[in-house]
């Protein structure tokens, strides 16, 4: 791991390289994960609205990230605001459709209370959300909608999704093993965190910025920037709990400026034990139930989700031929699809060619031709010959690699 610098608001003096404990990562669906489905694509947390500077005794960045590996929170409540703004073009229907084929997929007929389809509404706008969580084996987590309730409660095997909108409820179980527990995706906010920190490294610089109020807690503020010209991150800002070592609030702003990308947090938070009623659910009266029988897509006959890959090369026999290009926050993935011709775009392409010409920008290199499709994060290459570049890198970076790989 890289050292780490010191600027104006950064407490002055020496820290031992911290030693970030190893996070683990995910495999069932537990509820807190939705708190960072927009991550979990990206693997990010926490944001909101802070006040106040309180006055807490000097920290280092080292000493602030080994704060964050040390915490050891299990038990906790409270209600997360979460906005999402990847500056994706509005495609009509067709997140609402994205949806339905999430839900047919979960099964014959679907169901809404599948947390797949789910899934997609956090990863644009802004939402609310109640959590809470008793240990490992017990998390709730609730999506508050106009005059109706989504919930998803893991309590020990059990995994139930209800949608009270429907009033249908999916159901699933879970090794209780360990097993399935060394494949977790992210739990709680300290997980983001930690996922983000990953990034760390001779390309990153990691500062402390002062203090904060977050939720009604004292927190430091560490801030996260890529050392290199090129990436479309511009920062990310992590309020950590002065007594717990807590994330309460993440926050991601692109290098193009402007409002954050993701912006998630607790506007409450309490780490008392929650009332073991929280995590107690029966299938209301006529309500349909969905079990999980293993025919989802991309899933197990077991009816557990596929395991995560842990590595660039577990990805890579994935997809096939997956190489990454650059290091820190320029890498880039690129893979050949095998699809000559590219996209079906221009003239040549009709309406389709058109609809895509919309979406996307047409660019030239010593590679060829090719459009790129961006957000306010990632952006993606896709060429004449069916190659694809795709990382959180600007579209010149993206064009220079595609050259450089010709």
């Amino acid at each position: 791991m890289a050292p780490y610098e010191s600027d104006d608001t950064t407490t002055v003096g020496e820290a031992d390289e911290p030693r970030p404990a190893r996070r683990r990562a995910a495999r069932y669906v537990v509820p807190v994960t939705v708190m960072g489905v927009a991550a979990a694509t990206i693997g990010l947390v926490p944001a909101l609205a802070d006040s106040g500077d309180p006055d807490l005794p000097e920290i280092t960045a080292a000493q602030l990230i080994e704060k964050i590996a040390k915490s050891d929170v299990e038990r906790l409540s409270g209600t997360v605001k979460i906005t999402t703004d990847l500056g994706l073009p509005d495609l009509g229907g067709l997140e609402s459709g994205l949806a339905s084929g999430a839900m047919e997929r979960g099964g014959e007929g679907g169901s809404s209370a599948d947390p797949t389809a789910k899934l997609t509404e956090l990863a644009s706008g802004t939402h609310t959300l109640r959590v809470a969580a008793d240990g490992p084996d017990k998390q709730k987590l609730s999506l508050l909608e106009n005059a109706a309730e989504y919930s998803l409660i893991h309590d020990g095997k059990d995994v139930w999704g209800y949608d009270s909108a429907s009033n249908e409820v999916y159901h699933s179980t879970v090794d209780p093993s360990g097993e399935d527990r060394e494949q977790q995706p992210p739990a709680t906010p300290k997980d983001f965190a930690e996922e983000a920190l990953k990034s760390v490294d001779d390309t990153t610089s990691v500062t402390v910025d002062g203090t904060a109020q977050v939720a009604g807690r004292d927190a430091y503020k560490l801030v996260v920037k890529p050392r290199q010209s090129g990436s479309t991150v511009g920062a990310i800002s992590i309020a950590v709990d002065h007594k717990t070592g807590m994330p309460l609030k993440f926050t991601l702003t692109p290098a193009s400026g402007g409002s954050a990308v993701v912006d998630v947090g607790f506007t409450k938070v309490s780490f008392d034990k929650p009332d073991a009623s929280t995590f107690a659910f029966t299938p209301p009266k006529g309500a349909k139930v969905t079990e999980d029988d293993g025919r989802a897509e991309g899933r197990e006959h077991s009816g557990k989700p596929e395991k995560a890959p842990k590595s660039e090369e577990d990805l890579a026999k994935g997809l096939d031929g997956l190489k990454m290009l650059g290091e820190g926050w320029n890498s880039i993935a690129t893979f050949d699809t095998g699809g000559r011709g590219g996209l079906p775009t221009g003239e040549a392409g009709g309406d389709l060619g058109g609809f895509l010409d919309s979406l996307g920008d047409r660019v030239k290199g010593d590679f060829g031709t090719g459009t790129v499709f961006s957000t306010r994060l990632v952006n993606a290459l896709i060429t004449e010959d069916g190659k694809v570049y795709v990382g959180a890198v600007t579209k010149d970076a993206l064009v220079k690699a595609a050259d450089a790989g010709k």
